[in-house]
């Protein structure tokens, strides 16, 4: 007698609905890391300085300057930082988002691909952001640069962020049947980007049997490509951009699937697990 009956919306009523819900689950997602959305920038961004003044003084105490790009050298090193940490970031705020059994998805309409997209988005948000300040500090401040294709650059930027928004839903999907092994997977392969990503050197001054050892890693194609983007001087030889985005498809579709098999068989005795 007093049942509501189901309103019926049309498919762009449902639409907004949905990108109303995943505007709001980022800014969720991204106040999460700090009450103040102002300070979780500042902090990502303190975070890019730092690591951007430590390979400064490593290359400059080893010498290693000459083997860099011919051109502005803090650029050489931001560009291959900022694909890192956006490559990263993403993976990790895909793996700690919300599972099928957390309380959030007992939330109508909620669900687990919503709460995906906003860590995602999310975690885009502040490298972007990041990304414009400080490159716009650098610039005023220090050194007035030049990007030879920009939009190709940041075309090669956002490839970053998508194999690690697919590599990142894949680990996601896994997470509740082996938490312990994706934790460990997602620290070592975090650690060992540090190197294997590409960041440090370009392709073309690798020998054959050492380019062997990088090539198989999308985010090592996507740093070279955007580099041969910001400088006029650098043509990359020994990648693509082809590779790491059907990497990032192929990935992608594997986790869905398994996304929607673990959402189907999904136990709230999975939390306590983690």
């Amino acid at each position: 007698m007093f049942e509501r009956r189901p309103q019926r919306r049309s498919s762009l009523t449902s639409a907004f609905i949905i990108f109303e819900l995943v505007y709001h689950s980022i800014v969720r997602s991204v106040r999460k890391s700090h009450g103040n959305a102002v300070m979780a920038l500042l902090v990502n961004m303190m975070q890019v300085a730092i690591m951007v003044a430590v390979f400064y003084v490593m290359f400059t105490l080893l010498g290693l300057r000459r083997s860099a790009i011919r051109g502005d050298f803090l650029l050489y090193i931001m560009s291959g930082i900022f694909l890192y940490m956006t490559h990263v970031k993403t993976l990790g705020a895909v793996v700690g988002s919300e599972g099928p059994s957390s309380p959030m998805m007992q939330h109508a309409p909620m669900n687990t691909i919503v709460s995906i997209l906003s860590a995602a988005l999310g975690a885009l948000y502040i490298q972007v952001l990041s990304l414009f300040v400080i490159l716009f500090g650098y610039y005023v401040i220090v050194n007035r640069f030049v990007i030879e294709q920009p939009v190709a650059a940041f075309g090669a930027f956002l490839i970053a962020w998508f194999t690690g928004f697919a590599l990142g839903i894949v680990l996601l999907a896994i997470k509740p049947w082996f938490p312990t092994f994706v934790s460990i997977f997602t620290t070592f392969y975090t650690r060992a980007n540090m190197i294997a990503s590409g960041k440090m050197f370009v392709a073309n001054t690798l020998p054959g049997y050492m380019l062997a050892m990088f090539d198989w890693n999308p985010l090592f194609h996507a740093i070279d490509q955007a580099r041969g983007f910001v400088f006029v001087n650098y043509f990359p030889r020994y990648s693509n951009l082809e590779y790491p985005v059907i990497v990032g498809i192929t990935l992608l579709m594997l986790g869905l699937i398994g996304e929607f098999y673990t959402r189907r068989h999904a136990s709230l005795s999975w939390g306590a697990r983690r």
